[in-house]
């Protein structure tokens, strides 16, 4: 048998059921950085995140029975934790958003400084302009532009038609350069 870091995650879901138990940490290795990622966009503190994330895991592990390993796996757990987040924001009452966090780079000489401070500002710009949509909007452009989905996986993760997740990615993009503009962001 191959390595389990050689395996798709819906066969490895089927081993963690079928065989061995213990092979679970490696769905978690492989979304630990990502689902944390995904979750800062909607919580702040980073031990509540934690805390989130941990739960997902959770809740994966003890539904995992209950997913069709002919599906998606990426956008089964990526549901969860959007589920997770909105219930921890419906819980504590905190604000939704937060994409102006700072992510460090490795800068080398090659680089054009001018123009990272300008792309860095941009995508500062973009995070404050983000906070003024509806979640109908927001979360479609999140998972597009900033977690690289798929309008499939969107679909899948917001329980959405996939020719809806088109449309409100068209509409908020135009929201958003609306409220550039307008705001003076």
């Amino acid at each position: 048998m191959a390595s389990s870091a050689d395996i798709s995650d819906e066969q490895l879901v089927i081993a963690v059921r079928e065989r061995d138990k213990e092979l679970y940490s490696e769905i978690i290795q492989r979304y630990q950085t990502k689902l944390s990622h995904y979750l800062r966009k909607f919580i702040r503190d980073h031990d509540e995140l934690e805390d989130v994330l941990q739960e997902v895991f959770i809740k994966a592990y003890r539904n995992l029975y209950g997913f069709d390993v002919h599906r998606k796996f990426s956008s089964w757990i990526y549901r969860i934790a959007h589920n997770e987040a909105l219930n921890h924001i419906k819980k504590y009452k905190k604000e939704s958003i937060s994409l102006d966090e700072q992510e460090w780079e490795v800068i080398d000489e090659s680089m054009d400084i001018h123009a990272k401070v300008e792309e860095d500002e941009l995508k500062k710009d973009i995070a404050k302009a983000l906070a003024f949509l509806k979640d109908t909007y927001r979360q479609p452009l999140i998972l597009y532009f900033f977690e690289q989905r798929t309008y499939e996986e969107i679909s899948d993760i917001l329980h959405i038609p996939r020719n809806t997740v088109g449309t409100l990615i068209l509409r908020g993009k135009k929201m958003l350069k609306k409220i550039l503009e307008h705001k003076g962001i």
